[in-house]
């Protein structure tokens, strides 16, 4: 499953530094003398480094779902391999949110919370759904079709890893192996509240 391996966040080496937020520095210095002197009034602008609905690197929506791609995945402190690891996903297919980007450089939250980065290569498109805990720790139904009375199809383990097929809106249809069938949004990890699959 996951395994921590270093809890501290490292600060960044001054060579590895966000070249965007260098360039907002340096205008905020150079046209700040510029507006107190009562120069022309400019346009608010948002950030390039700030989080966006899409992706600076990859053009792709932020926040988005996405899953591990390798049976070993590290995450890092930051974006670049001179980051300590923090954790070692063990878990193909795994589903993680991506929350950010940097060049080829991921910045994922798992199911817990847990965020870091992982390079774009270790992740893939492919949607699938972690099966969350009952609030006793128990078990999921996977019911035939959506709805609280539909007959039973499975019972399903909490972590089980299913396929995401597509959803209505209060249920996604899923698939766990040989068995298919559907659960209600908040009983997995893998897609948003409002997002239409």
């Amino acid at each position: 499953m996951i395994q921590p391996l270093i809890r501290s966040r490292p600060r960044p080496a001054v060579a590895s530094a966000n070249p965007v937020r260098l360039a907002l520095v340096l205008f905020v210095l150079a046209v700040g003398p510029l507006l107190a002197a009562g120069g022309p009034a400019l346009p608010l602008v948002q950030p390039a480094f700030a989080q966006s609905s899409v992706g600076s690197a990859s053009g792709l929506p932020i926040p988005r779902f996405v899953s591990l791609r390798a049976d070993e995945v590290n995450l890092r402190a930051g974006p670049g391999m001179q980051y300590p690891i923090e954790w070692v996903y063990r878990r193909p297919d795994l589903p993680v949110e991506v929350i950010d980007e940097f060049d080829n450089w991921r910045k994922l939250r798992d199911w817990e919370g847990t965020e870091g980065w992982v390079h774009s290569s270790m992740i893939q498109a492919k949607r699938t759904a972690q099966v969350l805990p009952e609030v006793d720790g128990g078990p999921r139904t996977l019911r035939r079709a959506p709805g609280p009375n539909a007959p039973a199809v499975a019972t399903l383990q909490p972590d089980a890893l299913g396929l995401l097929i597509g959803c209505d809106k209060d249920w996604c249809q899923l698939g766990f192996g040989s068995f298919e069938g559907w659960l209600r949004r908040d009983e997995f990890f893998g897609i948003h509240p409002n997002e239409a699959e």
